[in-house]
């Protein structure tokens, strides 16, 4: 038997991370249960918008970044990397890929079929219906960022579900100072 000062950080943050993802899911599963599925989505997304502007000042106080540090490409790219690796389980943030082309693209591809979001809809018999919570929840991040964007494609079904692949681009409007 190991003792917890022997458990490396990332497994732990590996442990944190499932434990925060199957909530997560029991809750929209115990949801779609009770309420039906519009009622699921819709409650997701709200949970997910209020969650952003937490889980980014948090990240914000960790990583100690400044409003203004999110202003450039560079300062948003960073903060944005960082904050996705501390909040993923590494499971996780290894099935997806999150690639930053300059000037102000932030490109996200899931393997296919490997969205985890997307298996648990799928085991569940929803897939139909869902509308992605896990793209939203970084596009309410940048909402938080307050740089104004555009994503393409738009995230509403389950893009996996629709097109056999999840990807696509979010595109930062940065102004000139």
């Amino acid at each position: 038997m190991r003792r917890l000062e022997e458990v490396s950080q990332e497994e732990l943050k590996d442990l944190l991370g499932k434990g925060w993802l199957t909530h997560d899911g029991m809750w929209f599963y115990h949801t779609y249960l009770d309420s039906g599925m519009e009622q699921a989505n819709r409650i997701n997304r709200e949970a997910i918008r209020s969650l952003a502007a937490v889980e980014m000042a948090r990240a914000r106080k960790v990583l100690r970044v400044e409003e203004e540090d999110l202003r450039d490409w560079e300062g948003l790219q960073h903060f944005m990397h960082d904050a996705l690796k501390m909040t993923l389980p590494e499971s996780v943030f290894s099935r997806a890929s999150f690639t930053f082309v300059p000037p102000n693209k932030f490109h996200w591809e899931w393997r296919d079929g490997e969205c985890f979001a997307y298996k648990a809809m799928k085991q569940l018999g929803v897939i139909d219906d869902y509308v992605c919570g896990v793209m939203f929840r970084i596009e309410c991040w940048l909402e938080n960022s307050g740089i104004p964007y555009t994503v393409e494609p738009r995230i509403e079904k389950c893009i996996m579900h629709e097109t056999g692949h999840c990807r696509g681009d979010f595109t930062m409007h940065f102004t000139e100072a």
